[in-house]
């Protein structure tokens, strides 16, 4: 992934927490799980900063949104405690992975600090071609 999505891709999601009106943190990675670029927009709180890393992680690294890796990863799910593996992961929704147009993964966005359902909107509107 170029920095110069993941930089768009950040525009896209700080504009519609503002248009939301929450405060969260941002966080692309790779399709290796790298790091790209991140955000905390002004008054978010800290700990979101580690929680919106390991939704995009979860999503990039299992090739599914976190909401998704939830529904497995849960008490009597099909893999239940398996946040627990790869240095730590999460299983509520706010990381959306990201496809290039051939279907290939290019990485994923996590985004923390707001409800989840905002969070899995503002990862999901940056995602979508601008109008």
């Amino acid at each position: 992934m170029q920095l110069s999505h993941a930089m768009s891709l950040l525009d896209a999601a700080r504009s519609e927490a503002a248009r939301l009106g929450v405060t969260v943190s941002i966080s692309i990675m790779d399709a290796a799980a790298w790091p790209v670029a991140f955000i905390r927009m002004d008054g978010c709180p800290l700990g979101a900063i580690e929680v919106s890393q390991k939704k995009a992680r979860t999503a990039v690294l299992f090739q599914m949104d976190s909401a998704v890796f939830a529904t497995i990863a849960q008490p009597g799910g099909a893999a239940y405690s398996l946040e627990n593996t790869n240095g730590g992961l999460t299983s509520f929704g706010g990381g959306v992975v990201l496809k290039g147009a051939d279907g290939s993964v290019l990485g994923a966005i996590g985004v923390s600090g707001a409800s989840k359902e905002d969070d899995i909107a503002i990862a999901r509107a940056a995602t979508q071609p601008a109008a």
